[in-house]
């Protein structure tokens, strides 16, 4: 048992210490990884760039130079800009120092006031300072033997040579020197890109070139989009507060709207600070607070409408993150490698999403950083059904059926989920509750789908339906008798313009057999249902020849034999219909498709190969067909 628990133990504790290991590794080797990753990322960058100027028809060597040059010139030119104008507004600070200080006045006053009112409340009624007499007051004399004071003034000595140098190289071996380093790693990456991937490819394994190529394009791709998404998005949030603010009349609006783009490139806080300057630098230039309210009311809606409305169709789509694994990984990065970190955050957890797509190793970083979770439309399905989410299955039906039939929805959707869950019961791994949950909402989501399909006009009342002994199917059968009649419509109709979709009397071929009539309600007018192994009321036995087409579902394993004894029955009173089972891909351990092709015309494979196959010709359909 110890040797079990131990075996038990040993992948979570081995991962733990590959963790601590690998964060360890982050913390401490920040000033080798951090000035590489910066260049990585921006060899990604930069690289369409150098694929359009090769495109063009000039060398490699020579696209990589200019677009570096390129590069290099915007930001010089950019950052010179920006330098100018902080510090022409540096110089204009003083003339606003007076508002300035009255405005602070005001909020120490305004914040202070009720403190100092309440704590002498407080003193008042304080019992401690009834009975006190007062304090003395201390002699503030000196002594008549006591010296007075001489004061001191404290020069500082002007800074030698060798000191300046010292100043001067530590600037430069700080940021100026860590840009400097990022630099030379940009020009070499991009010039040996070749032969790193080689390096790359070799070092994975031959056996893994092509994932591994695959892996390395989706990182640059999805960088590359990133990147270019975000800096459309920037540079019109830039100019739309420039030009909001030069309505305003604020001085220098070029110069703020320049920066609020400069600081959305880091995420969430950037536009926090931003705001926060600008609503301070026009609180200090105006005597009011008229136009610093403004100011800060117009960035904040439009980086609510940014945010809310622009970015999740251009920006958060094409990041491939979810919104919180954007937060996530920037206070994660940001905390191991301060603002570089948080700058690279959004990047380098989308490089590590894609790589978790190719690699196992990677692969909870994917599953839970993600924009979307690596789960299919069924299991999601199956997940809300466990929960009881009723609302939500719902919503969900309603947004695909926009887009989709009914019968992809089945194909795809709900019966894929309903396999997942028989697969579960039959293991027990599902209990009652979660059963009746289940039951639940299914029953909730028949009912709204076969109300949906009466275009919500159903004339017949909800009934109840006790969730111990529901069988679904049939109780959407009834309901649809309810509205349409005991026949299910009329028999005064055409010969074989009905269709018939029939079933055994259990819950899984009622249920099926409601849900294909539903779907092929949407091309059919006239769809009705039958259980097998049931008699049939006296007016319809002979009136075989209106059914066009019959579907009959496919049977399983235990009721094989009496399904074909009844398909041959129904093939004697139906003896004009096409006969149709469909053997849906979700089923599992059921009879071989050869043997029950025998008893039937034709085996089709989903719901929507039903709908196609019901589908009327039009005479235009059916001249183009003949013409080709």
């Amino acid at each position: 048992m110890a040797l079990k628990d131990s075996l038990l133990a040993r992948p979570s504790l081995t991962s733990a210490v590959t963790l601590t290991c690998a964060l360890g590794l982050l913390y401490f080797g920040r000033p080798v990884l951090e000035p590489l990753v910066l260049a990585l990322i921006l060899s990604l960058v930069i690289s369409p760039l150098i694929r359009v100027f090769h495109r063009w028809g000039l060398g490699f060597l020579t696209s990589t130079i200019l677009s570096l040059l390129l590069a290099g010139a915007s930001v010089v030119v950019v950052g010179a800009v920006l330098a100018l104008q902080l510090v022409s507004v540096t110089k204009e600070l003083p003339h606003y120092r007076a508002a300035i200080h009255a405005k602070i006045g005001k909020i120490q006053e305004l914040t202070e006031r009720p403190f100092i009112r309440l704590a002498a409340e407080l003193n008042a009624v304080s019992p401690l300072t009834k009975g006190s007499t007062g304090a003395q007051p201390a002699t503030t004399g000196l002594p008549r033997n006591a010296t007075q004071a001489i004061p001191v003034e404290i020069r500082t000595p002007a800074p030698a040579a060798r000191d300046t140098v010292a100043r001067f190289v530590s600037v430069v071996s700080g940021p100026l020197g860590e840009a400097g380093l990022v630099f030379v790693l940009l020009v070499f990456i991009l010039l040996e890109h070749e032969s790193l991937r080689e390096r790359v490819v070799r070092l994975a394994g031959q056996g893994d070139a092509s994932r591994t190529m695959r892996t390395l394009a989706h990182a640059a791709e999805g960088v590359s989009r990133f990147f270019f998404s975000q800096f459309l998005v920037n540079i019109i949030f830039a100019l739309t507060v420039s030009l909001g603010l030069w309505l305003l009349q604020v001085p220098h609006a070029l110069l703020w709207g320049s920066l609020s783009g400069l600081l959305r490139f880091v995420p969430y806080i950037g536009a926090l600070a931003a705001g926060v300057a600008i609503t301070l630098f026009v609180a200090a230039i105006d005597p009011g607070w008229t136009l610093a309210l403004s100011c800060m009311a117009m960035f904040a809606a439009l980086e609510v409408v940014v945010a809310n409305i622009v970015e999740p169709k251009v920006y958060g789509h094409s990041s491939g993150l979810s919104p919180l694994a954007v937060i996530v990984s920037a206070l994660f990065w940001g905390t191991l490698w301060g603002p570089a970190g948080l700058l690279i955050s959004t990047p380098l957890t989308l490089c590590l999403v894609v790589a978790g797509r190719h690699i196992r190793a990677l692969e909870a970083v994917t599953i839970l950083f993600a924009d979307t979770p690596s789960v299919s439309e069924a299991e999601r399905f199956y997940h809300r059904v466990l929960a009881g989410s009723s609302t939500a299955i719902i919503d969900h039906a309603r947004t695909y059926l926009r887009r989709h039939s009914f019968a992809r929805y089945c194909d795809h959707v709900l019966l894929p989920g309903l396999s997942l869950a028989n697969a579960d019961r039959a293991l027990g791994l599902i209990d009652q509750a979660q059963q009746d949950r289940i039951r639940g909402s299914v029953i909730t989501l028949a009912d709204t789908l076969a109300l949906a399909s009466n275009g919500g006009r159903g004339t017949w009342r909800r009934r109840k339906v006790s969730l111990a002994d529901a069988n679904i199917g049939a109780h959407l059968r009834h309901a649809r008798e309810a509205r349409l009649g005991a026949f299910q419509g009329s028999l005064d109709v055409p010969l074989h313009s009905v269709v018939l979709c029939a079933g055994f009397a259990n819950e899984r071929d009622e249920f099926r057999n409601e849900l294909l009539v539903l779907a092929l309600r949407e091309v059919c007018g006239d769809v009705r249902s039958i259980v097998l192994g049931q008699p049939q009321p006296e007016p319809v036995t002979d009136k075989g020849s209106l059914v066009g087409t019959a579907f009959i579902m496919y049977p399983d394993q235990t009721s094989f034999d009496e399904w074909r004894v009844l398909s041959s029955e129904l093939r004697e009173h139906l003896p004009d219909a096409t006969l149709v089972t469909v053997r849906h891909h979700s089923d599992m351990n059921l009879p071989r498709q050869s043997e029950v092709a025998q008893s039937v015309d034709i085996v089709l494979q989903s719901f929507e190969e039903c709908l196609a196959f019901v589908t009327p010709v039009t005479p235009e359909k059916a001249g183009v067909a003949k013409r080709s």
